[in-house]
């Protein structure tokens, strides 16, 4: 069988965390909390969480090196019951919603260039719901993806290679082009006056309103903008669910996790410094330029394309389309290669479609990769993609202190148990990661609760799902 080397595990690590968000979320955090110091901590906040989250992982990749990852230590730690909802809520939303909403930027993206691909391209219309031509082609992506990972996993490999290579090298270009060569040091001066400033700002009808932030407000406000930052890190665990091809997973999975955690963490706050010494951070809404709107208000959140009109001039919106193309089409193969093995996982333990268990002619999970294709595309088609990943970010966070709190469940009921690799700074750092992120669920339970509400009622519906499952396969067997 074809295996994984450490190196594809870093890159799935990698390319499946590097989307377009990077491109694109700085402006909401800009405006959330008005300061460069904010924006760069919030980087910082995000890519300690994740780095946390990954150090702790790495135990229970290294002590269950099976396919299906973050599943399967619930279910070691917990019980069926809980690791199923996790994994219902992996499949419904997480995994196929992303993939579905990162194959739609390809697409928006796709259309700077080629105008057809438009969602102002009606290409039919059901009466009920309308069909645009950057729809179809984001289903087209998907099913090319699952066409080629179905095909044997050197293919997918092959792909993971090749443009999570283009992509960190990208970042890195953005990297030194704007810190040593189109820096411009008064931007730089501009931006380290306000550097704390606490004031959060919106556009309403042309006019900004500012508020002030202090006290609790301002850690709310840090909370909130943690939002993008942290939804840009995620996907870092997509290495664990594919253990079962990667050579000697005991060692080579918390080697991924950390490593290419960390790779792009640095990355994510360095591009952010780059943007700092390109653009003013306080703009307008009604500004002719990039540097006039600055990050709080480039145009349409794109941040991106706004340092690349600095650089480049009017070939940047070329340029960073043809970036954004590469980042997201290699972030989604990256999800799609990893997602099914999962999906596999679960209906091994009779908790999902029979076939999806088995391997197809070519030893990967067939069946298990077209499910998720069928799904993903109908998400892309519905348009409800974006509010569902808006709603389910609570859930994902609950889920990761769960998982990261099996550190402590399994090291009292399976002190025995082999583990090759031991969570550095335990308890510590495995107890700050949670403080951090039930801080984070706080806030948005306080200042978010239409997200809130919805993301556990969408957990809570694979209550019924889950006794519906246990009661066919009973019935089966």
């Amino acid at each position: 069988m074809n295996k994984l080397k450490l190196i594809d595990g870093i890159y799935l690590v990698a390319g499946s965390m590097i989307g377009s968000g990077i491109f694109i979320v700085s402006a909401d955090i800009a405006r959330t909390t008005a300061g460069g110091g904010w924006l760069l901590l919030s980087w910082v906040i995000a890519g300690l969480m994740t780095l946390l989250g990954a150090l702790a992982f790495a135990e229970l990749a290294g002590m269950f090196p099976k396919a299906g990852g973050q599943y399967i230590y619930l279910q070691e730690a917990y019980n069926p019951f809980v690791s199923f909802l996790y994994g219902w809520t992996v499949f419904l939303v997480v995994n196929c919603g992303t993939i579905a909403a990162v194959a739609v930027a390809f697409s928006k993206y796709t259309g700077e260039l080629i105008p057809f691909f438009s969602i102002k391209n009606i290409v039919a219309d059901l009466g009920f719901i309308k069909i645009n031509s950057a729809q179809i082609l984001s289903v087209l992506l998907i099913v090319f993806l699952t066409y080629v990972n179905a095909k044997g996993i050197q293919y997918g490999k092959f792909i993971l290679r090749v443009f999570t290579s283009v992509k960190i090298l990208s970042l890195a270009i953005i990297i030194i082009l704007g810190l040593l060569i189109y820096r411009n040091p008064d931007i730089w001066e501009i931006n380290l006056l306000s550097f704390w400033n606490t004031q959060s700002v919106k556009a309403e009808n042309g006019q900004i309103i500012s508020n002030l932030l202090t006290g609790a407000t301002l850690l709310m406000a840090i909370g909130t903008g943690l939002v993008g930052s942290l939804f840009s890190c995620d996907a870092w665990t997509n290495v664990s669910y594919i253990a079962g091809e990667i050579e000697d997973p005991k060692r080579n999975i918390p080697k991924s996790l950390i490593y290419g955690v960390g790779l792009v963490s640095i990355l994510f706050l360095l591009v952010n410094v780059a943007y700092l010494n390109l653009l003013p951070l306080t703009g307008s809404p009604e500004g002719a330029d990039a540097l006039s709107r600055g990050i709080q208000f480039a145009d349409q959140d794109r941040v991106g394309t706004a340092a690349a009109t600095v650089m480049f001039g009017n070939s940047a919106i070329v340029i960073m389309a043809i970036l954004i193309m590469i980042s997201t089409f290699g972030c989604n193969n990256g999800i799609i290669l990893a997602g099914a093995r999962m999906y596999q996982a679960m209906a091994k333990d009779g908790l999902f479609f029979s076939k999806m268990k088995d391997n197809n002619k070519n030893e990967v999970p067939g069946y298990a990769l077209w499910v998720q294709a069928i799904w993903a595309s109908l998400l892309c088609i519905s348009g409800q993609y974006g509010q569902l990943l808006d709603y389910v970010m609570f859930s994902v966070m609950i889920f990761y202190i769960i998982s990261i709190a099996a550190v402590f469940i399994l090291r009292r009921k399976r002190p025995e148990h082999d583990r090759p690799y031991k969570a550095i700074g335990y308890p510590y750092l495995p107890i700050l990661y949670i403080i951090l992120a039930a801080a984070f669920c706080l806030n948005l339970i306080i200042n978010k609760p239409e997200f809130c509400v919805p993301s556990l009622f969408i957990v809570l519906l694979g209550v019924p799902v889950y006794y519906i499952w246990r009661k066919v396969h009973s019935i089966k067997n």
